[in-house]
């Protein structure tokens, strides 16, 4: 029920639209003159006021690194380090394990402010997701979306969510399947406009109350 939820949402069809709102390739040409947007055969006629563009477009992205286990001083810090095991497709509200400035200093670890989405890229994690509540560095496992243009960080948390099947189908079928960086960034995505993006992240949020509210009384 979740995932016809978030197909309905991708795709307009969640909420009406509003003639009044502005289109979002108004609000990307604002941020980026130069901006214009993808043109990759996507023959689906899009919602109005809505545009195709690519993850890469509205957002800055990051991944993570793993200071060497061989230096005891990287680890046991005050710097929240997390796994992509850490990952609870909801918000990130502990994390066990924890590195030094020093360790960030000399390894690929780099501090993501709080409000990162984080997406898991390697293994049976693929396409996991935690929202950061407060600043962290990640292993190189993960992606980090740290800045958000003409997104909103609820309606990309809930659209990666929607892609997750696409993105372990694009991670290979190999002993340790894989995604990355670039696929992550040149991901195509139908971007609303940005309020109509929030009535789709407050309709989502309601539908699934609902459904969490029937699952545990079934539960009970």
């Amino acid at each position: 029920a979740k995932s016809k939820i978030l197909n309905l949402a991708i795709h307009g069809k969640l909420v009406p639209q509003d003639p009044n709102d502005e289109p979002v390739i108004e609000l990307l040409k604002r941020i980026n003159p130069g901006f214009t947007p993808c043109d990759n055969g996507h023959n689906e006629k899009l919602p109005q006021g809505w545009c195709l563009t690519d993850l890469g477009t509205i957002g800055i992205w990051q991944s993570g690194g793993t200071p060497s286990r061989l230096n005891k001083a990287y680890y046991g810090g005050n710097i929240p380090w997390l796994k992509t095991g850490d990952l609870n497709d909801g918000l990130i509200l502990d994390i066990p394990e924890s590195i030094t400035e020093e360790a960030v200093a000399n390894s690929s670890a780099k501090i993501n402010p709080t409000g990162s989405v984080l997406i898991a890229m390697y293994g049976a994690t693929i396409g996991k997701l935690g929202i950061l509540t407060f600043p962290a560095t990640t292993n190189q496992a993960c992606c980090a979306c740290i800045e958000f243009h003409g997104i909103t960080q609820l309606f990309l948390f809930y659209f990666l969510l929607s892609q997750r099947m696409m993105f372990i189908s694009k991670g290979g079928g190999g002993a340790q399947p894989n995604i990355s960086k670039e696929i992550i960034v040149n991901s195509t995505i139908a971007l609303p406009p940005l309020a109509e993006q929030q009535r789709i992240v407050q309709k989502i949020e309601e539908l699934f109350s609902v459904l969490d509210n029937i699952q545990n009384a079934l539960e009970v």
